[in-house]
């Protein structure tokens, strides 16, 4: 028994040393109720009034698996965001259940937008117009592929 334990064990630090780096993060958050309290909620100064949001991302870069990267009018860059099964159906719930609310963007730490939720999104793509460097954008295409 602690043979078969230890085999596991050491399968799974073998498999986790295997897996890849990850350079970026992919975040987004759905607005939150100011009364759910500090154990769910945070409130944070983004794009000029405090807002509140969910502690856990609902999207994560666990579920992207593409990307499309452009040259916004500002000078910045924007992207397309492919999801996967997992972050097609959050998205999809997300846009139903909070219609009328808001989602926030968070690249490497940084806000990027605020994206309002004005209909039903079930094609599993995020659209984010601008705001990236192209430093972001070297860590983006490092951890996913490229899509034309």
């Amino acid at each position: 028994m602690r043979r078969a334990a230890l085999a596991v064990f050491v399968g799974l630090a073998v498999a986790s040393l295997g897996e890849a780096k990850q350079h970026s993060t992919f975040r987004i958050h759905a607005e939150a109720n100011p009364k759910n309290g500090p154990a769910f909620s945070t409130q944070l100064q983004l794009f000029g009034r405090i807002v509140t949001i969910e502690k856990v991302p609902t999207l994560s870069e666990n579920d992207v698996t593409g990307l499309q990267t452009y040259r916004a009018a500002d000078g910045t860059h924007g992207a397309l965001f492919q999801l996967n099964e997992h972050g097609r159906l959050a998205l999809d719930s997300l846009s139903v259940d909070r219609r009328g609310g808001s989602l926030f963007v968070f690249i490497n730490g940084r806000p990027i937008t605020e994206l309002q939720i004005d209909r039903r999104v079930s094609d599993g793509k995020i659209y984010i117009a601008s705001g990236l460097t192209a430093n972001d954008l070297d860590l983006l295409k490092k951890d996913w592929p490229t899509r034309k």
